[in-house]
């Protein structure tokens, strides 16, 4: 009997020890004892970015759910590469914004703390602030202690970044590879309240569906209409709110739903989650901001764990465009 409580507190013991070695759960206060004032620069840092610049919110949204979605929540999207070859070297990146926002607000934890806090870690907190600034209260928990990755390959952007072309089973199969299930596939869509696409993201449903010169029948007419009034064939420079129905491409808030059931969804991405009927019964319950909130909140923490890096894995960048030199 003894000896198998020993051998049990033995392989309790190992198991804690690799644990610890190779990376735990994210938690809060991570930051408590090595920099306590760091979730506070980073929240300054970022409202001052959001009060000179209101686009600020979509774009580090954006970043944080490309880094999430390729390699998880790492920071590897941030990283350059002078082969031009790094994650943001590839096409679904090419249009992100805001690295010279994350870039300072590193900067200004640095000052305070050097070595201390991850660029994943700032990545993820300024996304939930950004968004928060015009609520004036968080808007989702963050717990912290992720660490930054050391690799950024092109290569794996396309097969691990949803294509706004998708349909329902390929959107299901995709976050089901991060973890994510349908739920929170239609909750994390709801992220298209805010922000802007380029015309070509979606010409293809104005004027080509299905390779024969034709239009999207599931696309609102009227809406169709509109959109090739702004965005003539092959236009690559022009930008569209990806959310009609807010009346801002920058207020975020449960609108995109009511966008969606009007089949007013801007790619096929959206206008999919109406073929499957736990999606479409998922939307019409988020039309009611509150429930939107309620599950954005949650299913933003959850992507916000996918793959995480802690305990001795990965690194603490001291510039988030660059690993460590050794």
């Amino acid at each position: 009997m003894k000896l198998n409580v020993l051998m049990l507190l033995f392989v309790v013991l190992i198991s804690s020890l690799l644990g610890a070695s190779q990376g735990g759960s994210l938690s809060e206060y991570f930051y408590k004892h090595t920099c306590g004032e760091a979730e506070t620069i980073v929240k300054k840092a970022t409202e001052k970015h959001v009060a000179s610049n209101p686009a600020v919110p979509a774009q580090l949204l954006r970043m944080h759910f490309h880094d999430c979605f390729v390699r998880g929540c790492d920071g590897s999207v941030l990283l350059n590469s002078k082969k031009k070859n790094a994650e943001k070297d590839a096409g679904p990146n090419q249009s992100l914004l805001g690295f010279d926002v994350i870039d300072d607000i590193k900067a200004q934890v640095e000052k305070k703390c050097p070595g201390v806090v991850s660029c994943a870690d700032i990545l993820a907190l300024a996304a939930r602030d950004s968004v928060s600034y015009a609520f004036k209260k968080s808007m989702w928990e963050v717990p912290t202690g992720r660490r930054d990755g050391k690799v950024s390959r092109s290569s794996e952007v396309q097969q691990n970044i949803p294509a706004p072309f998708f349909n329902f089973n390929q959107l299901k199969q995709n976050f089901a590879s991060k973890g994510l299930n349908v739920h929170d596939l239609v909750v994390l869509s709801g992220g298209h309240t805010i922000g802007v696409s380029h015309c070509n993201g979606f010409s293809n449903r104005l004027y080509n569906f299905t390779g024969k010169g034709d239009q999207d029948p599931s696309l609102d007419k009227k809406y169709a209409q509109q959109l090739k009034s702004k965005c003539p064939p092959r236009d690559r420079k022009t930008t569209v709110a990806m959310d009609p129905g807010s009346g801002s491409a920058l207020k975020f808030d449960s609108s995109y739903y009511d966008v969606v059931i009007k089949k007013k969804g801007l790619f096929t991405s959206d206008s999919t989650l109406l073929t499957n009927n736990v999606a479409r019964n998922t939307v019409q319950k988020l039309v009611h901001q509150n429930d939107f909130f309620t599950e954005f909140a949650l299913s933003m923490k959850k992507m916000g764990a996918i793959q995480v890096l802690t305990g001795t894995a990965g690194e603490i960048r001291k510039k988030c465009w660059a690993v460590n030199s050794n």
